[in-house]
């Protein structure tokens, strides 16, 4: 709570400025404070949520009781609501959020994703097939999204996943639209990444999903 709410009204100011939030962080549960930040500036995006997980467990679902393995659920109202409290978020509509990915579910966590008839793009490339929802977009993304080959310095890697330049293609698709209203990044573990490669590779990445050379 102590980052968090700190983190929303920063997003909050940033937003009231006219600029456009980038949130760089080390676990997924901070998307919660940024979502929080773009309410109370009157922002209402769509999410698209780029992850090698769900993280759409709850108390009930988790075989582990890993909180980061929740985020994505506690912002759709779901589970664990402590944080969300903290930051007085309005949790999104499931309806709202498209999950890119999870190619790494666990079982209830699968079952519930499917209740709740949250969107899903198994495969990244699929959002260069599809047209884009209408309106302001957040973009989160965990950078274990990315084949580990390519980015190897990830906490939890998942075998497979999207390519380098199959990412860059989307998410030069989305800065094209010119909809992406803020960008949150779950980072890379720069103690593993010891010769600079997977810092470089999402340094790059960011680049092209804010749109700068």
């Amino acid at each position: 709570m102590a980052l968090h709410r700190p983190l929303a009204a920063a997003v909050a100011a940033a937003r009231d400025r006219g600029e456009r939030p980038v949130s760089l962080a080390g676990d997924c549960c901070s998307a919660i404070a940024v979502l929080a930040g773009l309410e109370r500036a009157g922002c209402d995006p769509t999410l698209i949520w780029f992850d090698a997980h769900g993280d759409f467990n709850t108390w009930e679902t988790t075989p582990s009781g890993f909180l980061g393995g929740m985020p994505l659920a506690m912002i759709c109202g779901l589970g664990e609501q402590t944080l969300v409290r903290a930051v007085g978020l309005q949790p999104l509509k499931p309806a709202s959020v498209l999950l890119v990915d999870g190619r790494d579910l666990d079982p209830g966590e699968r079952e519930l994703l499917e209740s709740q008839r949250v969107r899903r793009l198994p495969r990244v490339g699929a959002l260069l097939e599809r047209e884009l929802p209408a309106g302001p977009l957040w973009i989160h993304w965990d950078v274990d999204v990315l084949d580990p080959r390519d980015a190897p310095a990830m906490d939890y890697p998942v075998a497979g996943g999207a390519r380098t330049a199959e990412l860059r293609a989307v998410f030069d698709r989305l800065a094209r639209s010119g909809q992406v209203a803020a960008v949150s990044v779950s980072c890379w573990n720069p103690t593993r990444d010891l010769d600079g490669r997977t810092a470089l590779v999402c340094r790059d990445l960011l680049r092209s999903l804010l749109g700068r050379e």
